[in-house]
C-alpha cells in the first residue's frame, strides 16, 4: 500500500547501458519515468515510484540511486531481471537505443489517492503491464492531476496504429502531455507537431507540450500557443533530457498550484505568463542534464543557477 499523497510516478527503471566509440561502457540507471521521478525528487518533492526492479545487480544499482535522491520506491515483487537498454551515442551525443525489457506490472492498490500522477513511455504500452496502468490512471483521475509522455521507442511499439491508438487513449486521460518532435513524427509521419499538438488538446488534456531539442520548445492551450528557446549549452549527451524537462514542468506546475484535484480548475485557465514560466523551468532543467553525461537532472540550487537566480 502507498501512503504518500504527493507525486506517484508508475513505469519502469532501465539500466542504461551507455556506448561510445573506443570508451568502456559505463552503466547510467534510466528509464524514463524513473528519471521523472528522480529528477522530482531532485527539487525536492515527495515521489513514490511503483515500477519493477530485478533482484540483480542492475536493480540494486538503480535502487540505491533513487532512494539517495529521496524517491520511495515500491515494486509489485515480481522476480524478472532489471530491464536494460545498451544506449549508443553519435558524436553529438545523441542517443540510439536497443532494449531488453518486460513489464508485467500488477495491479496497483493505494490507500489514499496521490495528488499528481504522472506515467508514460513502455510502461503505458507494453502489456500485460500497460493495462495495470491504464487501470490505475482511470481509477485515481478524479482525485489527482495526470501527465503523460509517450517517450515513444520505436522497437517497443508493436503495430504502430494500435501503439497510436493506446497513446490516444492516454492523452486522452491526461491533463497535461509532453511529446517530443521525434515522438510525434513517428506517430504522425508528415503531420506538422504543432497541429498535432492542438489535437491532442481537443481530446481532453489542459496543455500539450512539444520538445524540439535545440529549437527549444512549444506549449499548446486553449489561448493559443506558447514557445521557448532552448538555454544554449555545450552537450555532452541527449540521454535524459526530456526527462528532465518534465520533471521540470511538473516542478514549476506545482509551484503555480496548478497540480490536484484543486489544480485543475486553475490549470484548464491558465494564462500565457504562467505556461511561458512553466516552459522557462523545463527547458533548464533540460539544458543542465544535458549538459552533463547520463540522466543527471539538476536539484532546486542548480535550477535555480540555471534560471538565474529566479527559480521557483
Amino acid at each position: 500500500m502507498l501512503d504518500r499523497n504527493d507525486l506517484l510516478v508508475i513505469g519502469e527503471c532501465v539500466a542504461d547501458i551507455v556506448r561510445l566509440p573506443g570508451a568502456a561502457d559505463r552503466v547510467h540507471p534510466g528509464g524514463s519515468p524513473a528519471n521523472v521521478a528522480y529528477g522530482l525528487a531532485r527539487l525536492g518533492h515527495d515521489v513514490t515510484l511503483l515500477t519493477q526492479l530485478g533482484p540483480d545487480a542492475h536493480g540494486r544499482r538503480i535502487r540505491d540511486h533513487l532512494a539517495g535522491a529521496g524517491v520511495e520506491v515500491r515494486t509489485d515483487g515480481a522476480t524478472a531481471p532489471t530491464p536494460s537498454a545498451a544506449v549508443t551515442l553519435d558524436g553529438a551525443g545523441r542517443a540510439a537505443y536497443t532494449f531488453e525489457i518486460t513489464w508485467t506490472l500488477g495491479p496497483v492498490s493505494l490507500e489514499r489517492p496521490p495528488l499528481h500522477i504522472h506515467t508514460g513511455s513502455v510502461a503505458a504500452v507494453m502489456e500485460p503491464g500497460a493495462s495495470a496502468v491504464v487501470a490505475a490512471v482511470e481509477s485515481l483521475r478524479t482525485a489527482a492531476t495526470v501527465s503523460y509522455d509517450p517517450n515513444v521507442r520505436p522497437e517497443l511499439m508493436g503495430d504502430h496504429e494500435a501503439a497510436v491508438r493506446e497513446v490516444e487513449r492516454c492523452v486522452a486521460l491526461s491533463d497535461v502531455v509532453k511529446a517530443s518532435d521525434e515522438d510525434l513524427e513517428w506517430l504522425y509521419p508528415g503531420q506538422e507537431p504543432g497541429r498535432v499538438a492542438e489535437r491532442w488538446l481537443g481530446a481532453g488534456p489542459a496543455l500539450v507540450l512539444v520538445t524540439r531539442g535545440g529549437d527549444g520548445a512549444l506549449a499548446v492551450l486553449p489561448g493559443g500557443r506558447v514557445s521557448v528557446g532552448a538555454p544554449p549549452v555545450d552537450v555532452a549527451d541527449t540521454v535524459g533530457a526530456g526527462d528532465a524537462f518534465m520533471s521540470g514542468t511538473l516542478h514549476a506546475l506545482a509551484a503555480h498550484g496548478l497540480l490536484g484535484a484543486r489544480g485543475r480548475e486553475r490549470l484548464r485557465a491558465v494564462d500565457r505568463a504562467t505556461v511561458t514560466d512553466v516552459l522557462r523551468h523545463a527547458a533548464a532543467s533540460a539544458a543542465v542534464t544535458v549538459a552533463r553525461a547520463g540522466a543527471n537532472p539538476p536539484d532546486a540550487p542548480e535550477l535555480a543557477v540555471a534560471l538565474g537566480g529566479t527559480g521557483c
